[in-house]
């Protein structure tokens, strides 16, 4: 939402090297930099090796104690039930979460035709309120490389603002990951009032898209 102003490392040696490169997909530099513009992200695709399905990852060199080892410290616990045979990862948002300290947490569970309440606001949020904005979401099948947050805001059809986080790269695993954004307040006043439009993609380093929703939302002088 966002209206104010606007796992992983290695050894640097020459053994482990090599080791990056058969992994090479975890760690992309864009996984590791601000994201860009949402006009940016549809036109400029990083150059990326192949996928490889995780099983088969897991399954090189499996003989080979040390990289064994170090293949686990990299992707930590990786549940094997949740790991496929297809390179492509699976990224499933369950819900997100408004929080603040003047109210109960907004539970906004996600449609499965991805349209929030079309007959009206999604939410309502007080002016002038502190909130945060945590993000459940589940990965299966492969490690899902730099995913991100994108969130655009309208006003009467103008560009509000725009928010953009690296949440970040994640293995498979059968419990939900959470991600807690930083604290933000909505703007006061009677300018601010009223009803706003919104555009959210989560999106990873192929740029592939894993949710994308339109809603509405008002700032009242109160909580509803």
């Amino acid at each position: 939402m966002g209206l104010e102003d606007e796992k992983m490392g290695g050894e640097a040696s020459g053994e482990t090297s090599d080791r990056e490169n058969r992994l090479s997909r975890m760690n992309s530099e864009s996984s590791l930099s601000p994201a860009e513009d949402d006009e940016d992200d549809e036109d400029r695709k990083p150059e990326l090796g192949p996928m490889i399905a995780l099983k088969e990852q897991l399954e090189k060199d499996k003989d080979d104690e040390s990289l064994r080892r170090w293949k686990e410290q990299l992707l930590g616990v990786v549940d094997f039930e949740d790991v496929g045979e297809t390179p492509d990862p699976v990224v499933k948002i369950l819900h997100l979460t408004v929080r603040s300290p003047d109210r109960d947490e907004m539970v906004l569970t996600i449609p499965d035709d991805g349209v929030p309440n079309p007959k009206g606001p999604w939410f309502t949020i007080k002016e002038g309120s502190k909130y945060t904005l945590v993000f459940n979401f589940r990965v299966t099948n492969n490690i899902v490389s730099g995913l991100r947050y994108n969130n655009t805001v309208w006003k009467t059809g103008v560009k509000v603002d725009s928010t953009k986080a690296m949440l970040g790269t994640f293995s498979p695993q059968a419990e939900p990951y959470q991600h807690v954004m930083p604290e933000e307040t909505t703007p006061s006043g009677i300018f601010a009032r009223g009803s706003y439009s919104a555009r959210t993609k989560f999106i990873d380093d192929d740029n592939k898209c894993y949710l994308e929703i339109n809603y509405t939302f008002d700032i009242r002088k109160n909580w509803q």
